[in-house]
């Protein structure tokens, strides 16, 4: 007869083998993967596989599979993709990488959009204190690392800006809680040691939800909206003075911005 510790260990091991996604289901999940162009949330490969099929505990196995290959499963803004692993990354520069230098005001807007958002182009301005060009925030937008989020409830109902998945994929970030909070900028010497008393790093928020202060954009409202705004009656009337800062949808940048 069987003891007692063995007829527990005879129990356990069928528990094990069932928290184990079975070797179709893993290969169904990873065709689905290799298949798509962009990367998939866990609904909508739920969508496609078996039913009864653990779909996250089968992509953190995977995962874990493809862990030491050359090729990994990351997840980007809550979907999963397949990428070429990161100490990999230079053998695919010359093919997959196109170089496209960005100004410094550009990375500086990009900065306070990521850390700020939502924000509108006058609220930019505000904290970098100087006069934002609009050609700054097209280059951004044709990259698809910003987007209009909605309109702020204020006179003029200015344009508010955010980031996209296009962002966190960009720069391999699953959420924007991952950007570099203030001790981990000062130790990369990308801010000053001797910082303000009080001065602080925000937390950026993933909550694509409209705050209370903001309006949805109108029907039809989209990046070509920013691109290329219709021309406010008043426009002609503040231009001169560089006051039209009240949405960053308009007008020129008054020529103080590198």
């Amino acid at each position: 007869m069987a003891s007692l510790a063995e007829v527990r260990v005879e129990e356990a091991e069928p528990m094990e083998n069932e928290s184990q996604a079975r070797p179709e289901e893993l290969r169904l999940l990873e065709a689905l993967l290799f298949a798509s162009n962009e990367p998939l949330d866990t609904a909508t490969l739920a969508k496609r596989m078996p039913e009864g099929v653990d779909v996250k505990a089968a992509l953190e196995q995977l995962q874990a599979d493809y862990a030491l290959r050359g090729v990994n499963l990351v997840r980007v803004a809550n979907k999963w993709t397949f990428r070429t692993a990161g100490d990999l990354a230079w053998l695919m520069t010359r093919e997959s990488t196109e170089t496209r230098r960005l100004s410094r005001a550009a990375i500086e807007v990009l900065a306070i959009i990521a850390y700020h958002q939502p924000v509108t182009r006058a609220e930019i301005e505000e904290i970098r204190g100087v006069v934002t060009s609009k050609g700054t925030l097209d280059v951004l937008l044709e990259t698809g690392w910003i987007k209009p989020r909605g309109r702020r409830k204020t006179p003029g109902r200015p344009l508010t800006f955010g980031t996209t998945e296009d962002f966190l994929s960009q720069f391999t970030l699953e959420q924007l809680g991952d950007l570099p909070g203030l001790e981990e900028l000062k130790g990369t010497g990308l801010l000053d040691s001797r910082l303000p008393t009080g001065f602080s790093v925000p937390t950026p928020s993933d909550d694509p939800t409209l705050r209370e202060d903001e309006d949805p954009l109108e029907p039809g409202e989209d990046l070509d909206l920013a691109l290329a705004p219709a021309v406010e009656p008043e426009t002609s009337e503040a231009a001169p003075e560089g006051g039209n800062d009240d949405g960053g949808d308009g007008g020129g940048d008054g020529g103080t911005e590198d």
